[in-house]
């Protein structure tokens, strides 16, 4: 009796660390999260699944053409594309990308961008009209959808400040047939 109380006991505290072991991942260094709408197509659909590591900005800043998820408002978080960093100037001009005043190849919509044949994909707009600031503020991010048609980003919403970054989309584990790391 006293060796099934004892290996009781053994299971119980192992489990009581999973759990604790499980729980501090998920709260400190990676979160799954769901594709919720259509603004980040081609790269990213509704309804996939990714993983968000929130380490990465523990121990670095966000970098240009990351993914990041967000807190958007109390209720819902989005997931973007970061464009500017901190003192950077953003432009969108004849479907092309602006940063600094370079001309900023975005390889990741050439595809989707070939496709589009009613206009321009991305419409033209500088920082300034977007959101009242010729420079992206110190602590802020300016984010974009890759579906520039329709997406809710910053263009919208203003620049994204950056204690309500969640983490970096680095991995898809939904649907099988798209698993792997988000580009």
């Amino acid at each position: 009796m006293a060796r099934t109380k004892n290996e009781t006991w053994e299971w119980i505290k192992a489990l009581a660390a999973a759990l604790l072991l499980a729980g501090i991942i998920r709260f400190f260094l990676f979160a799954p999260v769901v594709v919720d709408g259509q603004s980040m197509m081609p790269n990213l659909h509704d309804g996939d699944r990714l993983i968000v590591s929130k380490f990465s900005y523990i121990i670095g800043d966000p970098k240009r053409f990351d993914i990041v998820v967000f807190h958007a408002t109390e209720e819902k978080d989005y997931i973007k594309r970061v464009i500017g960093l901190p003192g950077d100037t953003i432009e969108s001009k004849n479907d092309t990308l602006y940063v600094n005043g370079k001309k900023v190849k975005e390889e990741y919509l050439e595809a989707y961008k070939k496709k589009t044949k009613d206009g321009n994909f991305t419409y033209d707009f500088t920082l300034l009209e977007v959101t009242g600031k010729k420079e992206v503020p110190q602590g802020q991010l300016f984010v974009l959808g890759d579906n520039r048609r329709n997406s809710s980003d910053s263009r919208n919403i203003g620049t994204v400040d950056d204690d309500n970054i969640l983490g970096k989309a680095s991995f898809r584990f939904w649907p099988l047939s798209d698993i792997g790391f988000v580009k």
